[in-house]
């Protein structure tokens, strides 16, 4: 799979594309991610990237014109996608849909804002990571390709791992609580149930609790009145 990311600041990526799995994954050749910079689209000699917003307000707003250059010179069979506060919500369902494409081109906005037709007339969808405000759309860009990466085939070593971590069954719910040794830590026990070696006990307790706390903690993630009712 392929990621493409226009923005500002393409050395912001460079810790992203050595450590950990998306590291990984592009040493093995799983993944290509390349972070291009916006300005060598601009055309004035300040390689300007933004201006002033019509109507007047505070702030400054990315032009429209080196977007549009930047991707239709990057584009082949992308799925554009324009990183901002104003898009729908990026969750771990939005990024099984994502894992699907064959390459995905990331705008990330800066500044007040992108100008509209940006969102209107090029990208394909907008996404927000979450209900706040970032400096840039970089941040997030970065959990994205992290999210989606590590769903695509041969990423983690172990397939099931995205399946039973929070988000990844049909349940919509936290992972399961874990503990490893030392079994005692300043009195703190680990669970009995988990050390009786009974693996089916094991496994419905283990359910139970992830219910439990998405419940107590985040109770709008459970699936259904249903689920809500398990524990």
């Amino acid at each position: 799979m392929t990621f493409d990311v226009l923005t500002i600041f393409p050395e912001f990526f460079d810790g992203l594309l050595r450590y950990g799995v998306v590291g990984r994954a592009i040493e093995s050749g799983l993944l290509t991610v390349r972070a291009h910079q916006l300005r060598q689209w601009t055309t004035d000699r300040h390689q300007s990237v933004d201006d002033r917003p019509f109507g007047g307000g505070e702030g400054m707003v990315m032009k429209c014109e080196p977007i549009f250059a930047g991707v239709e010179a990057i584009r082949q069979d992308h799925r554009v996608i324009l990183l901002s506060a104003h898009g729908a919500k990026f969750d771990q369902a939005a990024a099984r849909r994502l894992a699907g494409e064959r390459s995905l081109l990331l705008i990330c906005g800066r500044y007040e804002g992108v100008d509209e037709r940006v969102a209107e007339h090029l990208a394909d969808e907008e996404l927000s990571i979450g209900d706040f405000v970032l400096s840039g759309g970089e941040l997030a860009a970065a959990v994205v390709v992290d999210c989606v990466a590590r769903l695509l085939p041969g990423v983690l070593g172990n397939e099931a791992s995205s399946v039973n971590e929070s988000f990844g069954d049909e349940a919509r719910s936290f992972d399961t609580p874990h503990w490893t040794r030392p079994a005692d830590f300043r009195g703190w026990k680990v669970p009995d149930v988990l050390l009786n070696g009974n693996h089916a006990e094991i496994a419905k307790w283990r359910r139970e609790k992830a219910i439990e706390k998405t419940r107590r903690v985040r109770s709008d993630v459970l699936a259904d009145a249903t689920i809500a009712k398990e524990v």
